[in-house]
């Protein structure tokens, strides 16, 4: 019997995909338990108008995307933050911190965003790279600065 796949399962497939099982796993398993729908031509067209429709959705986040990331190109951030003499900031500047510097510029990112592997804890300039889309990174210019 052949179904379509409504959710990815373990060396069987991926969703939306077409495969040939037997009928009792189909049966008895599968559509019981809404993992898969029988394969019949309206099932068919239905599931290719979906797949029409996701990759549309995907296709305009990713030109959304690709915008941002001309913007966050050309945007350099400036943080002030206290700091010991050496250089050693007596907090540390968090992925919110780079987030909400960002907003008050007039570009809203989500602070989950912003690939930030550890708080920077240094004056100086860094380079921090934000994850727009699975496809579209841009990196970011910060400036942390002492207060005064």
């Amino acid at each position: 019997m052949q179904v379509i796949l409504r959710e990815d399962i373990d060396k069987l497939g991926k969703i939306g995909d077409l495969v040939k099982v037997a009928d009792g796993y189909a049966r008895n398993h599968l559509v019981p338990l809404k993992k898969a729908i029988e394969a019949t031509p309206k099932n068919l067209r239905a599931m290719e108008h979906a797949k029409k429709m996701v990759a549309d959705r995907i296709r305009k986040l990713k030109k959304e995307a690709a915008a941002d990331a001309d913007r966050i190109k050309g945007l350099s951030i400036t943080i002030k933050a206290k700091a010991g003499e050496e250089g050693k900031l007596f907090g540390s500047v968090t992925s919110m911190d780079i987030a909400e510097a960002m907003k008050s510029q007039g570009v809203a990112i989500d602070k989950r965003k912003i690939l930030l592997d550890e708080p920077i804890k240094r004056l100086g300039e860094f380079t921090v790279p934000v994850k727009l889309h699975a496809d579209v990174h841009a990196d970011l210019k910060v400036s942390v600065v002492a207060e005064e």
